[in-house]
């Protein structure tokens, strides 16, 4: 399934996509919640009752034209660093021996079509595509081979960065650099796992402006996303509905020569194998 959240007249609603265009799940079994992380709260079940209120739903008459982020609220924004053996080395990092986790706070959460916001305290700003993975149930300490049961699904998800925050303050500001408003855009769609495959296996790019800026393979993960269920399940629970950002990989803008960092009124896309493409736009704060 291809799963939004969208925003109506009366607020956020959940609908899927449908041979004829999206239906709404409660239009057509009230039984189905509006809220996507009530939904995946439900669990398999409530997977198979949206599935089947496809079939017997009929398309909205007025297709979505304000898409959010599939899961607009999270509870964990969780981040993965350096994931990808090239954009370590691009970064001047050694190849890291276990995930290196950080988190964007939940307010950074936009979705398709939302501004990225350039912040008045930032000048550095920049960009990382990357495969986000949505929990659909919940675990600790979850072994690494029963990890894929706890994933609901997959979205394409921007990283966006400010430089100079992460990197140029005293210690380094990773929160701070990675967690102004708008810099954590996901979606357009939570396309679920029996449509993605292997999440192992996916071409990924971001494109600046209709220009191809990385080009990758979600084979290069050095922490694929079994392992990485796994470890961050050993020291926090996972919820439905939290996302984790996998990882960047190379081709960043402050890595290259001159540097290429966003300005205002910047088109960024963000495609992925089999799950979509992510546009934002750039603005000034």
């Amino acid at each position: 399934m291809r799963l939004i959240t969208y925003q109506s007249e009366t607020g956020p609603r959940i609908a899927a996509a449908g041979d004829g265009g999206y239906v709404d799940l409660n239009q057509a079994d009230s039984a189905l919640p509006t809220a996507m992380k009530t939904l995946l709260q439900m669990g398999v079940e409530g997977l198979k009752q949206a599935q089947a209120a496809i079939t017997d739903g009929s398309p909205l008459d007025q297709q979505p034209s304000k898409l959010m982020a599939p899961v607009p609220d999270p509870q964990k924004v969780i981040c993965i660093g350096l994931n990808y053996a090239d954009h370590a080395a691009e970064s001047g990092s050694p190849i890291p021996e276990e995930p290196v986790i950080f988190n964007k706070f939940p307010t950074a959460v936009r979705g398709h079509g939302d501004a990225i916001v350039l912040p008045k305290l930032s000048d550095q700003v920049d960009y990382e595509a990357e495969l986000v993975v949505i929990i659909g149930k919940q675990g600790r300490h979850i072994p690494r081979e029963q990890a894929f049961a706890h994933v609901a699904g997959y979205a394409c998800g921007h990283d966006v960065s400010g430089r100079d925050w992460q990197l140029g303050k005293p210690g380094g500001q990773w929160l701070m650099g990675k967690s102004f408003d708008s810099f954590a855009p996901l979606g357009p769609e939570l396309v679920t796992c029996d449509e993605v495959g292997d999440p192992g296996q996916l071409g990924i790019q971001l494109r600046l402006n209709g220009e191809t800026m990385q080009d990758s393979n979600t084979k290069q993960l050095i922490f694929p996303v079994d392992q990485l269920v796994a470890y961050i399940s050993g020291v926090c629970t996972l919820k439905p509905g939290d996302v984790i950002f996998t990882g960047t990989p190379p081709g960043v803008g402050f890595a290259r020569q001159p540097k290429v960092l966003l300005k205002p009124g910047d088109v960024v896309e963000v495609e992925i194998e089999r799950i979509g493409v992510l546009r934002n736009e750039t603005v000034a704060e």
